[in-house]
């Protein structure tokens, strides 16, 4: 029996319109919950990456990778399950920050390396990256002062040292 793993899978795809509907259409057919999913285009502009992020077994996933690659607008995929990679995400948060809690919110920004980007009178709005333990640890603490809102951006990898994709 095989375990079911997070999986963290890059795809390199033409930057075209229709490109992320088909592959998440197929990750869709099969089954799959997408837990995150970034894109944004790369150092070269006629191509986009895809950070998708996929809870399977290896022989799941496998085969979600080899139908990856019979897509006419997928160049290359990489699942970094077995690679050391570097994944980081951004989190904005607004939280309420009446006056008797500001400096409690700020040294809790501080201690998780966030920063403040905006603030009303009633709110601040806080952004961090990290991994997802650490902005899930940070959206912790700070749901007693009560989160207005989040947004997060998805997991973004890339390997370590000289390899690439």
């Amino acid at each position: 029996m095989t375990q079911t793993q997070q999986h963290t899978i890059s795809v390199l795809v033409e930057n075209k319109p229709g490109v992320l509907a088909r592959v998440a259409l197929l990750f869709s057919r099969r089954g799959y919950n997408i837990e995150s999913l970034a894109v944004s285009i790369t150092e070269n502009p006629s191509i986009s990456r895809m950070t998708v992020v996929v809870n399977g077994d290896e022989q799941e996933v496998e085969q979600i990778t080899k139908q990856l690659h019979k897509l006419i607008d997928v160049s290359k995929v990489q699942d970094y399950i077995d690679v050391p990679i570097i994944a980081r995400e951004l989190a904005l948060i607004k939280v309420n920050a009446e006056v008797n809690n500001r400096t409690a919110i700020l040294q809790l920004v501080e201690i998780f390396r966030g920063r403040v980007i905006d603030m009303s009178d009633k709110t601040f709005v806080i952004e961090v990256t990290g991994g997802n333990d650490k902005i899930d640890a940070l959206e912790k603490l700070l749901e007693p002062y009560g989160i207005r809102e989040l947004v997060r951006t998805g997991r973004i990898a890339m390997a370590r040292g000289v390899r690439g994709m």
